[in-house]
């Protein structure tokens, strides 16, 4: 007698159209491994907040944001330019070591999110996704991300002119068309971003 064998069935590679589809909607930071920061290249980080959190663009709540990323700055980590929007920030921001880079982001974000749902009076979670951060490796990269950075409202508030009021703008000094630069104030005294709130100047 000729014993029969039964076929198992195994994995059969990889395949078009196999896996998970992706939900609607924006499609989420991927969770791999991010590669180590570069202390000398700045990084365009963007945070997305969740779908219940309201407009950070509201008028308390930016000043709350506004004072968060001043206090996240530090020796080692430093927000060059910010851009709130409605539902997301974009920031430009360099870190002197690499490890410096990935705890000076997530403790930014935190500190965000506190200060957020203090002013809010909520709980749960603000941020939607991980942050997504692009290293600008030339000096056309950060040209390119300074102005995405700093015009971002344009893409979001219809008929926008002049400078966006939740951003850093005001502080660039690299506009083709000068502009009124802010007056100074002690924080620059105290080494601290000049943009930051709490200090009268």
């Amino acid at each position: 007698m000729q014993q029969l064998e039964l076929p198992v069935r195994t994995w059969g590679g990889r395949r078009r159209g196999a896996g998970r589809k992706p939900a609607p909607g924006r499609r989420a930071v991927p969770h791999r491994r991010r590669r180590p920061h570069d202390r000398h290249c700045p990084a365009h980080v963007t945070l997305r907040a969740s779908a219940d959190v309201p407009s950070l663009r509201h008028g308390g709540l930016f000043s709350t944001i506004r004072n968060a990323l001043a206090a996240a700055s530090t020796h080692g980590f430093r927000v060059l330019h910010y851009s709130v929007q409605a539902d997301h920030l974009h920031l430009l921001v360099e870190a002197d070591e690499p490890t410096g880079f990935a705890r000076g982001v997530q403790g930014l974000a935190i500190r965000v999110a506190r200060a957020v749902n203090r002013a809010l009076g909520r709980r749960g979670r603000v941020w939607g996704d991980r942050y997504h951060a692009h290293v600008l490796r030339t000096p056309r990269e950060v040209r390119n991300a300074l102005v995405y950075v700093l015009n971002n409202f344009r893409k979001h508030v219809r008929n926008a002119r002049g400078l966006d009021p939740f951003s850093s703008a005001r502080w660039f000094d690299g506009w083709t068309t000068a502009v009124e630069a802010p007056r100074p104030s002690l924080r620059r005294a105290r080494g601290l971003p000049e943009w930051g709130g709490g200090v009268a100047g």
